[in-house]
């Protein structure tokens, strides 16, 4: 089993969107980010797909969940500025799942922190860009490793 927390992809700017940020959506470097990301993990035996209410959260895995035939479930404790309690309660909730979940540039790093003070150890980079896919793995339910993938578009162009 494995979690795959991923930041949603490309959005443009926030200062230049009219309308609500939550309804802002991928500009076309994300929807390529998108693409990526389902060709990165749609092999994987990914059974749930959770993603902040976030229309660019939605739009960056709905690729994702087309190619696996999983349906996109929204979930407030993945939405910018959710407390990170209610994102630790969502990891641990998914039992035995491999899962995806996407959320924003704050619930990210604050989760991988509170992960890491529970015994969680990193491999490789500590970034969180745009994009970018973090992966954790458990040992019954406990995690105990987290690995940064990276952006799947930088790794296809490297690989």
């Amino acid at each position: 089993m494995a979690i795959y927390f991923v930041r949603h992809a490309t959005a443009g700017q926030r200062q230049g969107f009219l309308g609500a940020d939550l309804s802002r959506p991928l500009d076309d470097h994300g929807r390529h980010q998108a693409e990526a990301l389902a060709r990165l993990l749609g092999n994987e035996p990914i059974t749930r797909i959770l993603s902040s209410r976030a229309t660019r959260c939605t739009q960056t895995v709905g690729p994702l969940a087309t190619a696996v035939g999983v349906d996109i479930e929204p979930c407030d404790d993945l939405t910018e500025g959710a407390p990170v309690n209610a994102a630790m309660a969502l990891i641990h909730s998914l039992g035995t799942n491999t899962a995806v979940l996407c959320s924003h540039g704050d619930v990210i790093p604050e989760t991988l922190r509170e992960l890491m003070r529970d015994g969680m150890r990193i491999t490789g980079a500590r970034h969180c860009e745009k994009g970018s896919v973090w992966q954790f793995d458990f040992r019954g339910t406990d995690i105990v490793s987290g690995t940064y993938l990276g952006v799947p578009e930088v790794l296809e162009k490297n690989g």
